[in-house]
């Protein structure tokens, strides 16, 4: 549950932090000063939340290793190998829905846009 949380959350600040450079690059030379501190204090803020997501994903990945450990113990060969690949790809399953997830939801902006401006 810890995994998937950190992997979330990591997936959302790095999407955030993405749209935040974006819109910085895309302010034109006559955008407001306010405008563009604005940004680049949101892109300070969530830079410094992103290297705190790291760091838990550390510690997670930390704590995985020691519950890995116990539960080779417990475990027959076969069955640990399905565990620890069972470990590995959960992550690559995750990030790989949040990505379908965002190109669904674009593909569906995309659609509004298209039947408003029909």
């Amino acid at each position: 549950g810890d995994l998937d949380k950190v992997v979330n959350l990591l997936l959302s600040l790095s999407g955030r932090l993405a749209r935040v450079e974006s819109a910085l690059d895309s302010l034109g030379p006559h955008a407001a000063a306010e405008d563009k501190m604005a940004l680049r204090e949101k892109q300070q803020l969530l830079a410094a939340q992103l290297e705190d997501a790291k760091e838990l994903k550390e510690h997670v990945g930390r704590r995985e290793e020691v519950v890995g450990a116990m539960v080779a113990r417990y475990l027959p060969a076969e069955h640990l190998q399905d565990y620890q690949h069972f470990i590995k790809m959960k992550s690559a399953l995750i990030t790989e829905q949040r990505e379908l997830d965002e190109k669904i939801k674009l593909g569906q902006e995309q659609l509004r846009c298209l039947r408003e401006s029909l």
